[in-house]
């Protein structure tokens, strides 16, 4: 009896201590836990990003000739190389306003598209235009409305950008964006990786993109499977990278965005990793990842920030940090001013030491191979895991076997009469195609 009375408070006892461990467990987690364990970063893969930035903070200009908001060392843009800027009127609300800019002097042709405004409607539709596992594509899961945006974009400029790089042909193509517009970066540069052919056959290797602030937009799969193309971009804290809540529930919670983290923190920490990973609708940040890390635990103000790199699978931003700067750290501006002083510390250590040209073109060589074998691992681990639709690479090509381009003469991409089917069609087009097989191999199977 006396035992039966005593053993209620004891589970009590051990329910407050698993609680308070969490809490305190939670409380002490911060953002410098998640990349611990990745390589710095070097010049050579990070000084395009503050640059990219600055790109991206133009679409916030009127008037380029006549900036008003331009950052501490201006845009570094010449406005007689923008080729075209498209606004809200001129997108009817299908995608936020981008620009289209030859960067002569890095050998770029660059489609910068802003971040999410709060005060347009038409942002909104983008992000509530989703479900989770409303759309798949190439083997895995991509956020609706960015797809359709991203389509939009590719149907309005395809032509302009095929006569660029027909044009320029030693230059690179460069997709970037920030917030939203980081998403709709993300899958403009799948799709062209998918049909490069419709861009006069563009090597893969032209095409990359940086997502600044990236929104979680495609399954893990896909993530790591085109890490050699997409670099996403993290300062901190940033809550988007981290939360798994889809951005349509997100910003339909903007106004109580801090109670709606905590809860899904909450929720997040009790389901396990594994269970996860093998969840084949849940998204992520795409792509290889850039976190910069300025402050500690326990520290005032901000520190020198330093800038870690890798192609996680497991361990991909799973957690939110719970902290006073998760949505200033979200801000474009911020993350431009941090980049820039990331890569001047860079510079500054690298002329203490006093490199040598030739072993700088070495160690960018050698970067590149690291950076292949580093892909080539997150691949093959993503297997081991068990994520759904991943698979190992190839010896004789990472991706031929998977990523085939589509001819134009297939049905997929065949002419309407005389009319040019558009992305958006196209798009539509892979997706009843995929639809079909799985239902012929589910009448097979009964």
């Amino acid at each position: 009896m006396s035992l039966a009375c005593g053993l209620p408070p004891l589970l009590e006892c051990v329910y407050c201590l698993a609680c308070a461990r969490w809490a305190w467990k939670r409380c002490i987690h911060n953002a410098g836990h998640d990349s611990e364990n990745w390589a710095v970063a070097t010049i050579e893969e990070f000084e395009p990003i503050p640059r990219i930035c600055r790109y991206i903070l133009g679409n916030y200009e009127d008037d380029l000739y006549h900036p008003q908001w331009e950052p501490p060392r201006g845009y570094g843009m010449n406005p007689e190389w923008v080729v075209c800027r498209k606004t809200y009127d001129d997108t009817r609300g299908r995608v936020t306003p981008y620009l289209l800019y030859v960067d002569h002097d890095h050998a770029d042709i660059v489609l910068a598209i802003r971040g999410l405004n709060l005060a347009k409607e038409s942002d909104y539709a983008v992000l509530l235009d989703n479900r989770l596992g409303k759309r798949k594509i190439d083997g895995g899961y991509v956020h609706n409305g960015l797809l359709k945006a991203a389509a939009w974009v590719l149907d309005a400029e395809c032509d302009t950008i095929k006569e660029l790089l027909a044009k320029y042909p030693n230059y690179t193509l460069t997709f970037a964006g920030h917030s939203l517009g980081s998403g709709v970066a993300a899958m403009l540069a799948m799709l062209v990786v998918q049909n490069r052919q419709k861009l006069g056959n563009i090597d893969r290797k032209r095409v990359r993109c940086y997502a600044i602030a990236p929104a979680r937009c495609m399954s893990l799969n896909l993530a790591v499977k085109y890490a050699d193309v997409i670099n996403s971009v993290v300062l901190q804290d940033d809550f988007l990278p981290r939360t798994a809540t889809p951005l349509e529930d997100v910003f339909k919670s903007l106004f109580c965005l801090p109670c709606l983290l905590c809860l899904r923190c909450m929720r997040d920490t009790c389901i396990p990793e594994d269970v996860m990973l093998r969840d084949p609708r849940r998204l992520y940040a795409p792509g290889r990842l850039y976190h910069i890390v300025e402050r500690k635990p326990f520290r005032c103000g901000r520190l020198p920030p330093v800038v870690r790199t890798a192609v996680p699978v497991d361990g991909r931003f799973e957690h939110i940090v719970l902290s006073c700067n998760a949505t200033s750290d979200h801000a474009i501006i911020w993350i431009e001013r941090e980049c820039q002083w990331a890569l001047d510390l860079m510079l500054e250590k690298e002329r203490t030491m006093e490199i040598p040209s030739s072993q700088r073109m070495e160690r960018k060589e050698s970067l590149a191979k690291e950076h292949k074998e580093e892909h080539r691992a997150a691949l093959r681990r993503a297997v081991t895991l068990s994520v759904p639709d991943a698979y190992s690479p190839s010896p004789y090509g990472t991706f031929e076997s998977n990523s085939s381009p589509i001819s134009e003469d297939s049905p997929s991409s065949s002419l309407k009469g005389r009319q040019r089917m558009t992305w958006d069609e196209f798009i539509d087009k892979i997706f009843e195609e995929q639809i079909h097989s799985q239902n012929s191999l589910f009448s097979l199977i009964m």
